[in-house]
């Protein structure tokens, strides 16, 4: 009897030792529990938030080697330090009236190299704007027929020179030219008939040599005052409303002045004086002795 009343209490005694194991690790899992999902009552930390354009930049500053804005503006400043250093040569060795002291633009010829250089570093292509490749020629042309002058000053006329308009002296990216093919291949065929008064001869008969560089920018009210300027320079043209005693440029180039109409159409835009139709026209000798 007492034997089993031994085995007795060792079974009880096991039994509530393994329910209290069982209730230990039934908590010891309920505590994890609530440990991991405890975060739904736990303040979460506000994450800021970000739009998928500045997440795409994040990125592309992450993994990208390339700066385009740094770039752009590496152009741009190249751009205008170009205009710049014609516009500057300009004003100092050309008078308001347009004519151009040879002597010290000589004294100043390594700028004027420097800057033809750099207009051959940047051609302008056919998707540019027609206003910048306006401009842009227009500097060319002036530029290259002072340099011209320059390496054969002194010379009373630029027809003292042999071939002044066929020599092939520059050389803009690839290609070598001379102010015949600018001036007849490029800028003629881009239909803009004011350019006759922009672009000089070095002649005392030429318009007038603007002492700024053209700009795109600027180009219309450029070209515009340029031709006003022209028509009513006593010493190139004399108008009246019943006549004309006119510069050779408007019969030389007369198809480019016809585009829209007669040449009296085209003079009637720009002049201060309304010419009749009937106006009689004559064309003035041209003096070719050098613009100084």
């Amino acid at each position: 009897m007492k034997y089993y009343s031994l085995i007795f209490i060792i079974c009880c005694f096991s039994a509530c030792s393994g329910t209290k194991l069982v209730a230990k690790k039934t908590s010891e899992i309920s505590k994890t529990e609530n440990d991991t999902m405890g975060y739904k009552n736990k303040p979460v930390k506000s994450i800021p938030y970000k739009t998928t354009q500045e997440i795409t930049k994040t990125k592309l500053d992450e993994t990208s080697t390339e700066k385009p804005v740094e770039f752009n503006q590496a152009l741009t400043k190249r751009f205008i330090e170009t205009q710049q250093l014609w516009d500057d040569l300009l004003r100092k060795h050309v008078t308001n009236s347009g004519l151009v002291n040879y002597t010290t633009f000589k004294e100043n010829r390594k700028s004027l190299t420097t800057y033809i250089t750099l207009l051959s570093q940047k051609l302008p292509d056919d998707n540019l704007p027609k206003e910048d490749k306006l401009a842009y020629w227009i500097n060319a042309y002036n530029a290259m027929t002072i340099d011209l002058i320059l390496r054969n000053y002194p010379v009373n006329s630029i027809k003292d020179i042999k071939d002044p308009w066929k020599q092939r002296l520059w050389k803009l990216g690839d290609k070598w030219y001379n102010l015949e093919d600018i001036e007849h291949s490029i800028l003629r065929k881009m239909n803009e008939p004011r350019i006759h008064f922009a672009i000089v001869c070095a002649s005392y008969s030429c318009p007038k040599l603007l002492n700024k560089a053209y700009t795109a920018s600027k180009l219309e009210l450029q070209l515009t005052n340029a031709t006003r300027d022209f028509l009513i320079d006593k010493n190139r043209n004399n108008i009246t409303a019943n006549k004309l005693e006119l510069s050779k440029i408007f019969q030389w180039f007369s198809k480019d002045f016809k585009q829209d109409g007669s040449l009296i159409d085209f003079l009637n835009k720009y002049s201060i004086i309304k010419i009749s139709n009937k106006a009689k026209m004559s064309f003035n000798d041209y003096n070719w002795s050098l613009n100084e």
